[in-house]
């Protein structure tokens, strides 16, 4: 949410309002924090700070301005950790998250492009240290190193040297990784690392999985009020039913015959379940990786269960003639709104899990590479 809130800010200017209905004075100390800063070009109206009821802002409370050195400095009740932004003048919006702390917000007030500044901020200072760390890491002489390198190999067509530096920058990864959990816990429960960890930017939540479920139960114990943690806690919740050694859930959808498959009904192999689309252009370039590892493994024990998110059965047909596709295909054709699709939690493609002969996950998002050395680990330790 804080990650989206500059592309929030400019969906609506919400009407000028009045101030608190309860004044400060008569508020619980425990529940009050100061807002104070200054403006640099101060316009007519009011500064309102408003909290986020979802994605839309809604008018909590107003700060008066003193007009001889354009200071503001008002309590206002923060019950629980939330989402808000200050909102000048109809002019310029800076987003916080507020919480225990006293911030101080210095802005230029007359456009959504000038100078700000926020301070005081636990969460707001960590995300941005999170944001500089992997900056910094993408910058760093052995990421430029190694990515230089990789363009020349690439060019002379070395895939023994481009697979070498995936392995070199994924050790360097993994460190970055450890450095970032590492200031996650130096944080601990917060709306900040909810932020971090919700983005998706910087922790794989399947690769980092019990680090999710880590965080989830200790915000259910240090943040049980807050709407925002509560929600992060159903999504890590509803990721144990996909995570790694769980059981697929099971999916039964038409083939292109009409005809009802069970994905249960491919137990015994090693199964590839592949959410994809005639309309999606990645799921189109992966796909003759698949067909190149069905070829190679399926009379070894491989199968392919494809789950289309097409809305027309022609556009399916085609797809699957086009790209050769003769593996188990399923589809209820309803788009985004798949059963299979809500089930799995599916919210991009291509989008894929690696099933062992019992249904059991052993892999997720496997593409490319990464694929193909996961079936050849499989099948030459079964042949050996």
């Amino acid at each position: 949410m804080y990650m989206n809130f500059l592309r929030i800010v400019l969906i609506s200017v919400v009407s000028f309002w009045a101030c608190s209905s309860n004044p400060a004075s008569e508020q619980s100390s425990e529940d009050m924090i100061t807002l104070s800063g200054t403006v640099g070009y101060p316009q007519s109206g009011l500064i309102i700070l408003e909290k986020f009821n979802g994605n839309v802002p809604v008018p909590h409370d107003t700060l008066a301005l003193n007009e001889k050195d354009y200071t503001y400095s008002e309590q206002v009740k923060v019950e629980n950790p939330g989402y808000y932004r200050l909102n000048f003048y109809g002019k310029q919006f800076v987003p916080l998250i507020l919480d225990k702390d006293d911030v101080v917000v210095n802005v230029d007030g007359n456009s959504q492009q000038g100078f700000y500044e926020v301070k005081g901020s636990r969460d707001h200072d960590f995300i941005n240290e999170v944001q500089e760390m992997a900056k910094k890491f993408q910058s760093s002489e052995g990421v430029q190193s190694i990515n230089q390198r990789f363009k020349d190999a690439s060019q002379t067509g070395d895939e023994s040297a481009m697979n070498a530096l995936r392995e070199e920058y994924l050790v360097l990864d993994a460190q970055l990784k450890e450095d970032l959990k590492a200031k996650i816990d130096s944080l601990g429960a917060s709306l900040g690392v909810v932020e971090i960890l919700k983005s998706g930017r910087y922790l794989d939540k399947d690769e980092h999985h019990d680090f999710f479920v880590k965080y989830a139960d200790l915000l259910e114990k240090e943040m049980p009020d807050s709407p925002i943690a509560q929600e992060f806690i159903q999504e890590v919740e509803q990721s144990k039913k996909l995570a790694i050694g769980q059981v697929a859930p099971d999916i039964a959808l038409p083939n292109p015959d009409g005809e009802i498959v069970k994905l249960s009904s491919l137990r015994g192999n090693y199964v590839l379940v592949d959410f994809w689309a005639k309309w999606c252009k990645p799921c189109r370039m992966e796909n003759p990786n698949v067909v190149r590892m069905y070829n190679k493994y399926n009379d070894k024990g491989f199968e392919v269960y494809g789950v289309s998110l097409d809305r027309k059965r022609e556009d399916w047909l085609e797809a699957i003639e086009q790209d050769q596709l003769h593996w188990t295909q399923v589809s209820d054709l309803k788009f985004w709104n798949s059963e299979a699709a809500r089930l799995y939690n599916v919210n991009s493609i291509p989008f894929a899990l690696l099933l062992d002969p019992e249904g059991k996950i052993i892999g997720k998002n496997l593409r490319g590479q990464a694929l193909e050395n996961k079936l050849e680990e499989i099948f030459s330790a079964k042949a050996e």
